[in-house]
C-alpha cells in the first residue's frame, strides 16, 4: 500500500513539475493562439507580415524561452531562470521544430547544475568578489550548456518530437484517440489534470496548430462534458447535500472551468468512474469524427474559454459544442443508472468525505491530525494547497477566511501550489485528500488537515471551533454570531427568502437555485428570489429572511434592519440551508 502511494506521489510530482513550467505562461500561449487565429492564411484577418514576423517567431522563440526560464526559476529563482533561458536557446537554435520539450529539459537541468555550483562555491567567495563570481559563473556555465544543447539536446529532442508527432497522427488516423480517455478521466480525478493538459497536451497541441491551424489535443482533458453529466445526474437523482450542492458546483465547473469541484462526486461512488470514462470516450470520438479542435489551450476548462479558442466560423464552434454535450449526455445517462440503482439510505456528501478520509488514513497507517494541535498558540497562518495553487484552493481559502473573520480571529488564510510550500512551524495546511501525501512530505513541521472537497466540508467548522476554543473571541463577534445563528430562524414564520447582492449577482443567483432545489425536494412552498442591496428596503419586514455573507452583513442590516438575517460563509455551498428545512419539519 505504501509503495502504491509513493508511486502515485512520484507521478504527481513529475506531472506537476511539467505543468508548472507551462501554467504560468498560459497567457502567452493564449496570446499566440489569438494571433494565429487572426493572422494566419486561414484566419479571421489574414496578414502575411504579421504571420511571418509575429506568429512564427513567437512560437519558435518566445514560448520555449518562457518555459525554459520558468523551469529554471522553479529550481533556483532568478539565477535559475536566466541560465534556463540561455541553455534553452541552444536547443531552440539547434533544431528546426518547436523546442518545448527541449526547454522543459534544459531549463530545470541547467538551473539544478548552477544551484549545486552555488552551494559549493558561494560560501568560499572572498568578500567583495561576490558579484564577479556570480555573474561569470552563470555566464560561463550557461554558455557551455547552450553549446551542448545546440549540438546534442536540440537534434535529439527534434527527432523524438518528430516520432511522437508521427505516433499521434497515426493514432488519430486509425480513430483510436478516444481510448486515451481510459487513462485521462481517472488520472484527472487523481489530480493529474494540470499535468496532462499543460505538461503534455499543450506542447503537442501547439505543434499541431502550427501545422494545421487547430488541435483536438486541447480538448481531451479540458472537455467539461463528463463532469457536467455527473453533476446533472446528482442534481436529478442524488440525495442529501450531494444533490443540493450539485447545482452550484455545476455552474462553477461548466462556466468557471474549475473541474476539481466535481472530483468528490465521483470519488464518493467509485462506479462513477465509469460515467466520466464513458463521457470522455464519447466526447473525444465526436471531436475526432467531426474534425473539431482549438487554436490554443483553453485554461481554465470553461465552456467560455473553449468557445473563445475555437477556430473561425460557426461550424468549428458547433462541432466543439457537439463533443462537449455528447460527452455530458453519455456521462449523465451512465451516472443516472448508477444513482438510481443505488439503494443505500445515506448519500450525504459530508459523510462520504469523512468516511473516505478515515479509511484512507487508516490504510496508510496515518493518524488523523489531533484537534489539540489546532490552537491559536500553535497556528499562526492557514494555507490552502492544491496542485496549481489556483481555482479550488482559492475558493476554499475564501470560505475559511470568512469563517475565521466571523469568529473574530486574526489568522491569515491564503492559497498556494504545493510545490511552493515552505516547511515552517505554526502553519496549518489544508489540502485535498489525494494530495495529502505530497503536502506532508513538503511540510513535515506543519499541521495538516485533508478534505475531499474544498467547497463543502465540515472540517472548516471544526478548525474554527478548535481555534476559538483556545483563543479569545471578541464580544462583538460573539454577539454577531448569536444574532445571526440559523438555529433561531423558524421557516414556519417566513414568507419569502431573498439573497442579497452588490455589484455581482452570480453567487446570489447560484445560492438562490441551490435553496430552491432544497425547498422543492422537501415540498417547501416559500418563494426564493434575489435583490440588490439598494432594493432591500422593499423587504424590510420580520417575515422576510435575507441571506448574505459575513463580508456584506453590515450593508444588509443597514438596508433592511427589521428583516431576519441568515449570515453564511458561502451563498453557494453551506449546510445551513438543510438545517433550516430540517427544523421546519420537526
Amino acid at each position: 500500500m505504501e509503495q502504491k502511494s509513493s508511486l502515485k506521489v512520484r507521478v504527481q510530482k513529475l506531472g506537476t513539475s511539467l505543468s508548472n513550467m507551462v501554467m504560468p505562461n498560459i497567457g502567452a500561449f493564449i496570446a499566440w493562439g489569438v494571433a494565429a487565429s487572426l493572422f494566419i492564411a486561414t484566419g479571421y484577418l489574414p496578414n502575411k507580415a504579421l504571420d511571418t514576423n509575429v506568429v512564427g517567431p513567437m512560437l519558435k522563440y518566445v514560448l520555449p524561452l518562457l518555459i525554459g526560464y520558468t523551469g529554471g526559476y522553479n529550481i533556483h529563482k532568478q539565477r535559475g531562470g536566466v541560465i534556463g533561458a540561455i541553455a534553452s536557446f541552444g536547443a531552440i537554435a539547434g533544431s528546426t521544430v518547436t523546442m518545448f520539450i527541449g526547454a522543459m529539459i534544459m531549463g530545470p537541468l541547467s538551473a539544478w547544475l548552477l544551484k549545486k555550483f552555488d552551494e559549493k562555491v558561494q560560501p568560499k567567495i572572498k568578500t567583495g568578489f561576490e558579484m564577479l563570481v556570480n555573474n561569470f559563473s552563470l555566464g560561463l556555465i550557461g554558455f557551455a550548456l547552450m553549446v551542448l544543447a545546440f549540438f546534442i539536446i536540440g537534434p535529439v529532442v527534434a527527432q523524438l518530437t518528430e516520432w511522437v508527432g508521427i505516433g499521434v497522427e497515426a493514432i488519430v488516423k486509425v480513430h483510436l484517440l478516444p481510448l486515451a480517455n481510459l487513462i485521462i478521466e481517472p488520472a484527472k480525478i487523481l489530480f493529474l489534470n494540470n499535468a496532462l493538459n499543460h505538461g503534455i497536451f499543450t506542447p503537442l497541441g501547439t505543434e499541431q496548430v502550427a501545422k494545421v491551424g487547430k488541435s483536438v489535443l486541447f480538448l481531451l482533458e479540458a472537455n467539461p462534458g463528463p463532469g457536467l453529466g455527473v453533476l446533472i445526474a446528482y442534481a436529478m437523482f442524488g440525495k442529501g447535500s450531494a444533490k443540493s450542492s450539485s447545482w452550484g458546483a455545476m455552474i462553477i465547473h461548466f462556466f468557471g472551468g474549475i473541474h476539481e469541484i466535481y472530483f468528490p462526486y465521483v470519488m464518493m461512488k467509485p462506479a462513477m468512474f465509469l460515467a466520466v470514462i464513458a463521457g470522455g470516450l464519447t466526447g473525444t470520438f465526436t471531436f475526432q469524427t467531426l474534425n473539431a479542435g482549438l487554436t490554443a489551450p483553453a485554461s481554465p476548462g470553461s465552456i467560455i474559454a473553449i468557445m473563445g479558442m475555437s477556430p473561425k466560423g460557426w461550424g468549428p464552434h458547433l462541432v466543439v459544442l457537439a463533443g462537449v454535450f455528447a460527452a455530458a449526455a453519455v456521462s449523465f445517462l451512465v451516472a443516472s443508472v448508477i444513482l438510481k440503482s443505488d439503494k443505500s439510505d445515506d448519500d450525504s456528501l459530508e459523510a462520504a468525505q469523512a468516511a473516505t478520509q478515515a479509511a484512507k488514513a487508516e490504510s496508510k497507517g496515518q493518524a488523523v491530525t489531533s484537534n489539540s494541535d489546532i490552537t491559536t498558540d500553535n497556528i499562526h497562518q492557514i494555507i490552502f494547497a492544491c496542485d496549481a495553487g489556483m481555482g479550488s484552493s482559492a475558493m476554499g481559502a475564501s470560505i475559511l477566511r470568512d469563517k475565521v473573520k466571523k469568529a473574530g480571529l486574526d489568522i491569515p488564510v491564503s492559497n498556494q501550489a504545493i510545490s511552493n510550500l515552505q516547511d515552517t512551524a505554526n502553519t496549518l495546511i489544508v489540502t485535498q485528500e489525494e494530495l495529502a501525501d505530497r503536502a506532508g512530505q513538503k511540510t513535515p513541521r506543519a499541521v495538516h488537515v485533508a478534505v475531499d472537497n474544498f467547497l463543502a466540508t465540515p472540517k472548516y467548522d471544526e478548525i474554527v471551533a478548535n481555534l476559538t476554543n483556545s483563543g479569545t473571541v471578541s464580544e462583538a463577534s460573539k454577539a454577531s454570531a448569536e444574532e445571526t445563528d440559523s438555529a433561531e430562524i423558524d421557516l414556519n414564520h417566513i414568507d419569502a427568502v431573498v439573497f442579497a447582492y452588490g455589484k455581482a449577482k452570480g453567487s446570489a443567483t447560484m445560492g438562490q437555485e441551490t435553496l430552491r432545489s432544497i425547498f422543492k425536494n422537501n415540498e417547501v412552498k416559500i418563494p426564493v428570489s434575489t435583490a440588490a442591496y439598494q432594493d432591500l428596503k422593499d423587504y424590510n419586514a420580520k417575515n422576510i429572511l435575507v441571506v448574505t455573507t459575513i463580508a456584506h452583513q453590515g450593508e444588509v442590516q443597514q438596508s433592511a434592519p427589521h428583516a431576519q438575517l441568515l449570515v453564511v460563509d458561502s451563498l453557494v455551498t453551506t449546510p445551513e440551508y438543510d438545517k433550516l428545512v430540517a427544523r421546519m419539519h420537526k
